[in-house]
């Protein structure tokens, strides 16, 4: 069987999923009649929703006799784990670019495992339909980042392609016949090599993708690296540390089509497969015969980097919207999310009814409390903390730091500069990046990052983009300065009424509207001061037998502040949580009570507490 494994990599909104799309379309993949939903390949609700992809998926397509299996995997450096492991199942990768915004982190960060693997990439320059395209500059900047992140000699002479995903064409050059995409097709023919098969071996493979099916069950996605599997052929599954996992047999082998998963009786060394049957084996373990005793080898995984603490919902609303409340089902949920995304860790916190997540980054993290919300969910969630380590060599504290590119009109780089710098960040760069805008680069603390996407926004009048990848640990940078505002803090149970927001909105932002459920300790806005305020919110005018000029009824409000889940997450301090629900995102205090956030409070300043000095 003739075959090529090709993995297209590149920056999120770059057009990856598009020219899939149209990949799968001109390959003949779909009937001339059959109703394609646009980005096939984002299946999930959220993928749509947010237009990232954020699970790598397989799909497979015909081209003179050659099957090609294509990966799409995900833009977004968050779900860096999910890409690390499919660069191991390919012996190719197409790296798109945007002819106007050229290369980006996330770019940066696929290449370097690309590279490292040996693979020669392809490098697409897409949308070079745009208005604002550069495409001669965007190819001199990709080979400046080949030869910066050590590209070999052969590597660095790859192949370029000039494409609009959207429109459906690709060139090997800009005056090309804007025709379709067979110069892309026929590249990776020629330019990719097959996979090495060794068919004489016994079976063995690598678990890359997880999935489950309601009918299946658990499914396993990898590439066969050795041997023949046939289906109901007895295989044990080992661990990297030698250890059997469990033993059991393929009871149903699968190899893609289209966007389809077809049954087969058989499948061979070098094909991208999915295998059905196994209850215990999860990424990245070796299934293979009974003979095979050394595992294969296995990419390792980059740690995570953030930290959060997701809670039960105990506030006085909790339990009215989810169906899934306690910490028994937080727990099983959380435990079976490390199973399929090995760039999460799970443990058991010391304090009563939490667990600490661990991620890449705060979208990562948001992305999984948005489908705990969607599966009916109630939680709370604290403060994203950065995870530290001692360095092995010197034993100081050294924290995990970040890549900043910042793209902004001209006018609004001066902000940005002098908020990055309070946030400990060291400019490395700065060059005008056309039409207007100025593109800087950064060196900064994770720590200095959360909860300033918020405030990038308002600088920047909702102009500005950001990215960012992880760079590596350096030195403590010592005390990052946080929010600026206290919060306006509900003293009363009840429902908002206009005629107490309308007093309040003069003290701040309001989150809340009219009509709103509120408890003691819930925040309902921003103070414009430094300190907390508490406050009725829930306050109604005094009806009396005297009759008023009317001026006073028509009380405008000013619209109140609506949050995301992650500006929600980023906005909060140590002391704050968010409380998540399937119907609502609130903000609330970790301690409801005044009198022991007081308490709490003076502990934290080493002060003695009422009662607790005397009884000492």
């Amino acid at each position: 069987m003739d075959l090529r494994n090709v993995a297209i990599i590149a920056h999120v909104d770059h057009g990856k999923t598009t020219l899939v799309d149209n990949l799968l379309k001109q390959a003949g993949a779909f009937r001339a009649n059959q109703h394609v939903a646009e980005r096939a390949l984002d299946r999930n609700d959220l993928e749509r929703e947010r237009g990232i992809t954020i699970l790598a998926k397989s799909t497979a397509v015909e081209w003179k006799g050659v099957k090609i299996n294509i990966v799409d995997t995900p833009g977004h450096a968050d779900f860096g784990g999910e890409v690390e492991r499919i660069l191991s199942m390919v012996d190719g990768a197409i790296v798109l670019c945007d002819a106007a915004e050229g290369p980006l982190p996330q770019t940066k960060f696929v290449l370097t495992k690309a590279l490292a693997r040996g693979l020669k990439p392809i490098v697409v320059i897409n949308k070079v339909d745009r208005g604002d395209a550069r495409p001669d500059e965007v190819h001199n900047e990709v080979f400046d980042l080949f030869a910066a992140l050590g590209a070999n000699d052969e590597q660095l002479d790859f192949h370029t392609l000039f494409a609009s995903g959207r429109q459906g064409w690709a060139d090997l050059s800009l005056d090309g016949p804007r025709k379709d995409l067979s110069p892309l097709f026929d590249l990776i023919l020629s330019h990719v090599p097959p996979p090495k098969v060794e068919l004489d071996k016994p079976f063995a493979m690598n678990a890359s993708i997880l999935e489950s099916d309601n009918f299946l069950g658990r499914i396993l996605t990898g590439r066969v690296e050795q041997g023949v599997g046939r289906v109901n052929m007895p295989v044990r599954v080992l661990r990297q540390d030698g250890s059997v996992v469990e033993t059991g047999r393929l009871t149903k082998l699968m190899t893609y089509s289209g966007l389809d998963r077809v049954p087969v009786e058989e499948v061979q060394a070098g094909d991208i497969v999915a295998i059905a049957g196994l209850s215990d084996a999860t990424i990245p373990d070796t299934i293979a015969t009974p003979d095979v005793a050394v595992p294969l080898p296995a990419l390792p995984v980059d740690p995570p980097t953030l930290a959060m603490t997701f809670r039960i919902n105990d506030g006085p609303l909790g339990g009215r919207e989810g169906k899934k409340v306690t910490s028994r089902q937080i727990r099983d949920r959380l435990y079976k999310e490390t199973e399929g995304n090995v760039a999460i860790k799970v443990t058991d916190s010391q304090e009563a009814d939490s667990f600490e997540v661990a991620g890449r980054g705060e979208l990562q993290l948001g992305v999984l409390i948005e489908q705990m919300r969607r599966e009916g969910f109630e939680l709370t969630i604290g403060r994203p903390r950065v995870l530290t380590r001692e360095n092995p060599e010197t034993g100081e504290r050294e924290e995990p730091y970040e890549e900043v590119l910042v793209d902004v009109d001209e006018g609004y780089s001066g902000v940005v500069v002098e908020k990055l710098s309070i946030r400990k960040g060291q400019m490395q760069d700065m060059r005008p990046s056309g039409g207007g805008k100025v593109r800087l680069t950064f060196l900064i603390p994770s720590r200095g990052l959360i909860g300033y996407h918020g405030e990038f926004m308002t600088d920047t009048r909702g102009t500005g983009m950001m990215n960012r990848l992880f760079h590596g640990y350096g030195r403590w940078a010592g005390t990052i300065e946080g929010r600026r505002n206290g919060s306006l803090i509900s003293n009363v149970d009840g429902e908002t009424t206009q005629y107490a927001l309308f007093y309040l909105q003069e003290r701040g932002a309001l989150f809340v509207d009219p009509g709103a459920k509120v408890y003691v300790g819930m925040i309902i806005g921003e103070n414009s001061r430094g300190e907390d305020l508490e406050v009725n919110p829930v306050k109604e005018k005094k009806l009396t037998n005297i009759r008023a000029a009317g001026k006073d009824d028509a009380l405008l409000l000013t619209p109140p502040r609506r949050m995301s889940l992650e500006q929600a997450i980023s906005y909060i301090e140590d002391d704050e949580l968010v409380e998540v629900t399937p119907g609502a995102i609130r903000l609330r205090k970790r301690f409801l009570d005044p009198h022991e956030r007081k308490k709490h409070a003076r502990r934290a300043e080493g002060l003695p507490v009422k009662g607790e000095s005397e009884a000492a």
